[in-house]
């Protein structure tokens, strides 16, 4: 099928991110969150970073505009039902997924093909929960969405291959590479990276160096652009937390044990960059080592 119309659930930072490159490339935007609120912040985010595109010369000022014009926003999750392809891109908590999927199947089109962007749960089980487990798939997203190069396709169990072929197709059109991977707990990226800013937190723990000697030494020793406990700061402590139980619970083995501290943290509401703390403190002029 071509896919002209897409449907986006969720206005957060992954959901506008896809909105946005999604319009650039020409495909018409609905999206949907819980709160106009959500909706109108996305929308002025979206306006602000294609602007900095503009201002860099990356894309054209009508470039923009047409993007701008190509997203629409409401508040009713069924309005979704006439789009060709929906991609959810709500909080990482399988029971929220399962419930807009519930909600949303009986208003859509028989061929539109439902995906998530899910880091790491189940795609198969997933799909087990909607009336068309052949045309679901995920459709796994970097973020930042606009910079980031790499989107993760992974195909459950029954996902057939008019699916996939729709899907990389769509990703061709963003000028993204796709990555297929096997439906496993955290696929690909997050299979390798999270354990890596696991291990970087318990080498924290365990006091071999400090916030910043642990950053310093991967950004300087293994050429890495962000160290791990920065990057764990951007992505959400909660966030990495979540991928963790779902490695340790999917995978049975004793190398993916969250780090007590990294539990410590997300109970304290410490998450990172969104909350103004994790392991650095971000309230300040520049970020500050909270350990």
């Amino acid at each position: 099928m071509e896919i002209q119309r897409i449907g986006i659930v969720g206005a957060g930072q992954m959901g506008n991110g896809i909105a946005h490159v999604c319009a650039l490339a020409g495909y018409d935007i609905l999206m949907t969150d819980m709160s106009q609120d959500a909706l109108d912040s996305a929308t002025a985010l979206i306006g602000k970073n294609l602007e900095r595109q503009v201002s860099r010369e990356k894309i054209s000022k009508d470039d923009m505009a047409l993007a701008i014009g190509r997203i629409k926003t409401t508040l009713k999750l069924p309005d979704l039902g006439q789009t060709d392809l929906v991609i959810e891109a709500a909080t990482e908590r399988e029971t929220i997924k399962t419930a807009i999927f519930e909600d949303l199947v009986p208003h859509l089109k028989p061929e539109t093909i439902l995906t998530s962007n899910t880091s790491s749960i189940s795609i198969t089980r997933l799909a087990s929960r909607t009336d068309r487990p052949e045309k679901f798939m995920g459709f796994h997203f970097m973020n930042p969405v606009p910079v980031m190069q790499l989107v993760e396709l992974i195909r459950g169990i029954a996902t057939d291959e008019p699916t996939f072929a729709a899907c990389h197709k769509v990703v061709d059109r963003l000028g993204k590479t796709a990555a297929t991977a096997e439906d496993f707990p955290g696929f690909i990226v997050n299979r390798i990276l999270m354990p890596m800013i696991n291990e970087a937190v318990y080498t924290l723990y365990e006091g071999v160096g400090s916030v910043q000697s642990i950053d310093v030494s991967l950004r300087l020793g293994a050429n890495h652009p962000m160290g791990p406990l920065e990057l764990a700061d951007f992505i959400g402590l909660d966030t990495c937390l979540a991928i963790m139980n779902v490695l340790h619970d999917g995978l049975a083995d004793t190398k993916y044990r969250p780090c007590p501290l990294l539990t410590k943290y997300v109970e304290a509401g410490w998450l990172g960059r969104k909350s103004g703390r994790g392991f650095y403190d971000y309230r300040g002029d520049e970020p500050v080592p909270t350990r």
